[in-house]
């Protein structure tokens, strides 16, 4: 959904931390005419067959322009950037994620207690990191704009709620961080790529962590 404003985190004064979540794109790009929206289908479906032949890190706006029959500042009207061209081609893969947890079936859908969603959660976000890590790790040229797009600030979002939901004690939206951070895209892409480690071995650690971080204290003796 382009040009939706996100919703603010679930305050815990609500119950449960209820809240409607909806479809946030990586960059949000602005509401386009349908002829210009065919358009940037078209530049987009080229940056993704050159992408596809040379990766991500040869991906030019020269090469976009030509793949697509256009001059080079149609392209950069269009993205504003090489940046911009990455997170837009981002977009329609996160969107698709973002339709599993909002709206899909269970474990990860709405149709699945809390804590069973946030379980499934962290494999799907590991599955969709490793599989664009390329893509990320090419769009990150400002280590900032990592928690300041809308995808991101969804995906706290989500995870807030889930775990206000499953009644966790303490300050939700940093645990929220803390969850996240262990299936960082750069730290995904590390472990898997130069360290070797199986996915299985991942899905493990997030599970851990979201027991620990969900089950109460024993009182003392």
């Amino acid at each position: 959904m382009t040009g939706s404003v996100l919703p603010p985190l679930p305050s815990p004064d609500r119950p449960g931390g209820s809240i409607e979540l909806a479809l946030t794109p990586v960059g949000e790009p602005p509401s386009l005419r349908a002829d210009a929206a065919r358009n940037r289908t078209r530049l987009l479906e080229a940056a993704s067959q050159l992408m596809a032949g040379c990766g991500a890190a040869q991906l030019t706006m020269d090469a976009v322009a030509t793949a697509a029959g256009v001059g080079k500042g149609t392209v950069f009207r269009r993205f504003g950037d090489r940046t911009g061209l990455l997170v837009a081609l981002l977009d329609h893969r996160e969107e698709q994620l973002q339709a599993a947890f909002l709206s899909g079936p269970a474990p990860l859908g709405p149709d699945a207690p809390a804590l069973e969603r946030l379980h499934a959660f962290g494999p799907a976000l590991i599955r969709h990191e490793r599989d664009h890590h390329e893509l990320l790790l090419s769009s990150r040229t400002d280590p900032l704009r990592t928690y300041a797009v809308p995808a991101h600030r969804l995906r706290l979002t989500h995870v807030t709620m889930l775990l206000r939901q499953a009644g966790v004690a303490g300050d939700a939206e940093l645990l929220a961080h803390t969850l996240l951070g262990s299936v960082d895209g750069v730290l995904v892409h590390h472990l898997t790529v130069e360290r070797g480690m199986p996915l299985d071995r991942l899905d493990a650690a997030w599970h851990d962590l979201v027991t620990r971080l969900t089950t109460p204290a024993s009182s003392p003796a």
